[in-house]
């Protein structure tokens, strides 16, 4: 009798039991000591010409239970681009390229990515350089999430991302097609830290 009795009262503890509680999404804000915004973009045929902008922000609401993504935004100042030559910075910076003085700011948004795989995915925003919007896919790999070794302590995600972008799609055809190429690669290198 005992025997019989006791499935059905370990069914019914184990139904009473509190479910362990889900993950939920949680914002991501960009680390500015750890992020890299770069491009690179062909010089007359001889050699890629590397750029990087100094001042990028921005973050994320990510659930790693179920890898769902969502409100992503990032604003880079478009006059801290530096190629590592005053004078080339100068004219990137004027209505030949960026039109940085009538658009200080390039964005990104997203609201959605799809997964590929545990540590790959793809991103889908739009992306405005110069006043001009234009869709976008990120090629996104997760490096790692955990809670970072030493400092602040917080959950962190560490993520590489690659892109080309067509520069004359944003209305700079300044040198085409030989001095200055219109392929731009895009790579980001970032830390976004759990803000909850």
């Amino acid at each position: 009798m005992k025997r019989h009795l006791a499935a059905p009262l370990c069914l019914a503890a184990a139904l009473a039991a509190p479910l362990p509680a889900a993950a939920e999404p949680a914002r991501y804000a960009l680390d500015p000591e750890h992020m890299v915004v770069a491009f690179t973009v062909m010089h007359a045929g001889y050699a890629k010409v590397l750029g990087r902008f100094a001042d990028v922000e921005g973050g994320f609401t990510y659930d790693p239970e179920t890898k769902t993504l969502s409100d992503v935004s990032v604003k880079i100042d478009a006059a801290s681009v530096d190629t590592f030559n005053a004078a080339r910075d100068e004219h990137v910076r004027s209505a030949d390229f960026l039109d940085a003085g009538a658009n200080p700011d390039i964005t990104f948004t997203a609201d959605g990515g799809t997964p590929t795989s545990d540590t790959t995915g793809t991103v889908e925003g739009e992306l405005t350089i110069r006043g001009v919007s234009r869709p976008v896919t990120l090629e996104v790999t997760l490096n790692q999430l955990a809670d970072y070794p030493c400092c602040h302590g917080k959950e962190t995600i560490g993520a590489s991302a690659r892109t080309t972008i067509n520069r004359s799609d944003f209305g700079s055809t300044y040198a085409l097609p030989v001095f200055v190429g219109d392929a731009v690669e895009i790579m980001l290198e970032f830390e976004a830290i759990r803000q909850d």
